[in-house]
C-alpha cells in the first residue's frame, strides 16, 4: 500500500506518540512530550489532527488494534474452542512483555481515565469491550453446541471472568513488576479451561 506523504506523516506521529499517551495517560501527555518525540512543531501536529483529542484516539485505536490482530490471529489458526480460548492466553503470555512495555493494557487503560478526563473515549472502550466479551462467549457456545465444552457452563458469565482475569493479571504483574506473577495467572486459566469447560472423555 502506497501512503501519501501526509498520511505517512501521521503515521509516523501515531506509532511515536501512541506509547506515550498509554505510559503516561492521555491527560497527563503533555504537547511537549508530543512534539519532544516527534521532533514536530504544535502547528505540524495539530495541522495533522486538528487538537490532542483527535490525535489521543488515533493513538487509542493504534494501541488497541495490536491485541485485536492477535486475538485474529488466534482465532485463525485454532479451529477449535478450545484451542481458541488457549490460544488467546498463550498470545497474551507470549506477549506480555510487549503490552507491559507500552504501558499497559490499552483498554483498561483508557477504561481508569475516560470517566474524569475523556468522556468520548468511554463509548469507545466500552465497546471494545462488548465487542471482546461477545467474540469469547460465541467461542463458548460454539464449542457447546459442537460438544467440545460442557453445556451447563454460563458462556456470558465464564467471557466476562476470562477477560477480568487477563486484565487483572496484567494489572498486577505491571504493579509489582513480577511478570512471573502474571504468567501464573494465565497457567491458572488455561487449567480452569481444559478442566471446568473442557468436556474429556
Amino acid at each position: 500500500m502506497t501512503f501519501s506523504k501526509s498520511e505517512r506523516t501521521k503515521k509516523r506521529i501515531i506509532e511515536t506518540v501512541a506509547p506515550i499517551f498509554n505510559k503516561k495517560g492521555y491527560q497527563s501527555t503533555a504537547l511537549s512530550d508530543i512534539t519532544t518525540a516527534t521532533g514536530l512543531t504544535k502547528g505540524a501536529i495539530y495541522g495533522n489532527f486538528g487538537n490532542k483529542e483527535n490525535l489521543a484516539e488515533a493513538c487509542f485505536i493504534h494501541n488497541v488494534k495490536f491485541l485485536q490482530k492477535g486475538l485474529q490471529i488466534t482465532w485463525a489458526a485454532n479451529p477449535s474452542s478450545i484451542g481458541k480460548l488457549i490460544g488467546l492466553l498463550n498470545f497474551y503470555h507470549q506477549n506480555y512483555e510487549t503490552v507491559a512495555n507500552n504501558g499497559g493494557c490499552p483498554l483498561m487503560n483508557v477504561a481508569v481515565e475516560a470517566d474524569d478526563f475523556y468522556p468520548f473515549f468511554k463509548e469507545k472502550a466500552k465497546t471494545i469491550l462488548l465487542n471482546w466479551q461477545s467474540e469469547i462467549t460465541s467461542v463458548i457456545k460454539e464449542g457447546q453446541n459442537s460438544g467440545e465444552i460442557k453445556p451447563e457452563v454460563d458462556a456470558a458469565n465464564f467471557a466476562n471472568f476470562y477477560i477480568a482475569t487477563i486484565e487483572g493479571g496484567i494489572l498486577i504483574a505491571k504493579t509489582a513488576n513480577d511478570p512471573a506473577s502474571f504468567f501464573n495467572i494465565i497457567e491458572n486459566l488455561k487449567s480452569l479451561v481444559n478442566h471446568q469447560l473442557k468436556i474429556t472423555t
